[in-house]
């Protein structure tokens, strides 16, 4: 009886562990709206990789490692932080308690402006290729402030993104899509 006891909270441990493991890495989430067409349509269900941007304020480690007074270890990425043209999920700076999916277009430091429909970046034009139709709205040149991000919706004129209120604090930041899960005819790995 002891030994059935004992393997018993076995599995119920390595169970809970699993599961833990997989909560801490992976999120499910469901798209809403069409702000992300064509790349992700209204109803889509994904998973959401939250251990890729993980990031790590060393500045309390860092106390307790003697000889180590790096100024470059404040805020060190697991893995590295949101590059541009990545797709995340957030939390929406307007209301924390909604998460948004839409695309990274410009980075801590970086300029973006939007004239005509097009956008800029440092000045240089980024590729529109996954746009459904043109877009004719126009900014003044916006510089994006540390440990944000400038993040848009592929289908511009039907976006609610950083254009409205601003930019996407790095703490917010919930994972990269990673892959699209439902509808069974759109199963894929994001790229």
């Amino acid at each position: 009886m002891v030994r059935f006891i004992r393997e018993t909270l076995e599995v119920v441990v390595l169970a809970l562990l699993l599961f833990l493991g997989l909560q801490a890495s992976v999120q499910n989430y469901r798209v809403y709206g069409s702000s992300m067409v064509p790349t992700l349509e209204n109803g889509e269900h994904l998973l959401v990789n939250k251990l890729g941007y993980i990031h790590l304020n060393l500045t309390r480690v860092e106390a307790f490692l003697p000889g180590v007074k790096d100024p470059q270890l404040v805020t060190k990425y697991r893995l590295h932080p949101p590059q541009r043209g990545d797709v995340i999920v957030f939390h929406a700076p307007p209301d924390p308690g909604t998460d948004y999916v839409k695309r990274v277009i410009a980075l801590p430091g970086e300029t973006v402006v939007i004239r005509q429909g097009r956008v800029y970046v440092n000045g240089t034009p980024l590729p529109d290729s996954y746009q459904v139709e043109g877009a004719f709205d126009s900014t003044e040149p916006y510089t994006v402030p540390p440990d944000s991000y400038f993040v848009m919706g592929d289908n511009r004129n039907h976006s609610n993104d950083s254009r409205h209120w601003g930019p996407v604090p790095a703490e917010n930041i919930v994972g990269r899509v990673w892959f699209t899960y439902w509808p069974r005819d759109k199963i894929s790995f994001l790229r």
